[in-house]
């Protein structure tokens, strides 16, 4: 690696290629970006909070396996500065035993440490109210 090269993860493209991948089966894989002592919170979705990888994986796993089929999509992902990434997440799936299809979309603001790992992520399906959000954060990290 020349001086010139980053040791910087690039945040978009580790969000782009790793989160929801491979349509959220993949937990291992999934749950390395993480961080031990991450925290999901999903409460303003009405789900609730998750903190520690384990929660945040026996999560996951459940809302997985609620569903025969589950397909996610970024519509869009971008580095708002100082580790914290925000993105629209569109979700569609079908419920498990089910012909019924769901369709949802969440405003997800991912923080990271230095180290590249996710330490926080908050989703709310207000997209603009996410955004607004993830926009705060990345300024109060910048005067902190």
């Amino acid at each position: 690696m020349t001086p010139e090269e980053s040791t910087t993860p690039d945040l978009v493209e580790l969000v782009r290629q790793g989160f929801f991948s491979t349509g959220g089966r993949d937990f291992d894989g999934w749950m390395s970006l993480f961080a031990a002592d991450a925290v999901w919170d999903t409460s303003q979705a009405g789900v609730g909070t998750f903190e520690g990888a384990a929660a945040i994986r026996s999560f996951a796993e459940d809302w997985a396996a609620a569903y025969d089929e589950w397909e996610a999509e970024w519509e869009e992902v971008q580095d708002l500065g100082n580790r914290v990434v925000f993105g629209v997440n569109r979700q569609d799936a079908r419920l498990a035993g089910s012909k019924s299809k769901v369709r949802e979309r969440y405003g997800l603001t991912l923080t990271f440490n230095a180290a590249g790992l996710i330490v926080r992520l908050d989703a709310n399906q207000d997209i603009d109210a996410a955004r607004a959000a993830a926009e705060r954060l990345a300024e109060e990290r910048a005067d902190a």
